[in-house]
């Protein structure tokens, strides 16, 4: 267990040292991931911004994974999806591109997105139960160009690691037991980040954390 979101970040970064020197642009999945994504940057002398990505829920079962929305508009859904009413699906594929269109508005609101192309890129996150998520941001950035695209995630599921190795050049996970549950219980302090935080975190704020 990690005592919080920092100490899984230092140890990312340790595991990421070979990158110093190289300007790796960091990208960070909101909102946990973001002070994580700040440490990491930091400790590569690289640069922080965020990857938009929204798991798609089950209809009557948000928790439960069916896919993924980016925010440039295009969507992953999973074999799942198919045993789900498709009116219901698009409501909540149209409701995570609202929210994730007006993420971007408010975290990078005076400047474009980094580009990642011909960059070394570490997508980062607390934690993935299913991989869903991580899965259409590393399927996004491919898209994109990058020198180099890795992984970065404090906890996951066997399952999601085995869904996201095809899509990385590197994957790299502190802990994956066989009996997961759920990203929290490796975190004894497993605090909602708020938008502020995120904000502040994007503009530099190293005391945001």
């Amino acid at each position: 267990m990690f005592r919080d979101r920092l100490e899984a970040a230092e140890r990312l970064a340790r595991q990421l040292s070979h990158l110093r020197g190289h300007a790796p642009l960091v990208l960070a999945i909101p909102r946990g991931a973001v002070p994580m994504g700040r440490h990491i940057a930091d400790a590569l002398e690289g640069e922080l911004d965020v990857v938009l990505v929204r798991k798609i829920g089950a209809p009557g079962s948000p928790e439960f994974a069916i896919g993924a929305v980016s925010d440039n508009g295009s969507v992953a859904l999973d074999d799942a999806a198919r045993h789900f009413p498709q009116a219901p699906v698009t409501r909540e594929v149209e409701k995570q591109q609202t929210l994730l269109d007006e993420r971007r508005r408010r975290y990078t609101p005076v400047r474009a997105p980094l580009d990642p192309r011909g960059r070394e890129v570490v997508v980062v996150d607390d934690g993935s139960a299913t991989g869903a998520t991580m899965a259409a941001a590393l399927t996004l950035l491919g898209t994109r160009g990058p020198q180099r695209l890795t992984a970065a995630l404090g906890a996951a599921s066997p399952d999601a690691l085995a869904r996201l190795e095809p899509l990385a050049d590197e994957v790299v996970c502190l802990t994956s037991p066989s009996d997961f549950r759920g990203v929290g219980q490796f975190y004894a302090d497993f605090a909602q980040v708020e938008e502020e935080e995120v904000i502040a975190l994007l503009k530099g704020d190293r005391n945001a954390r």
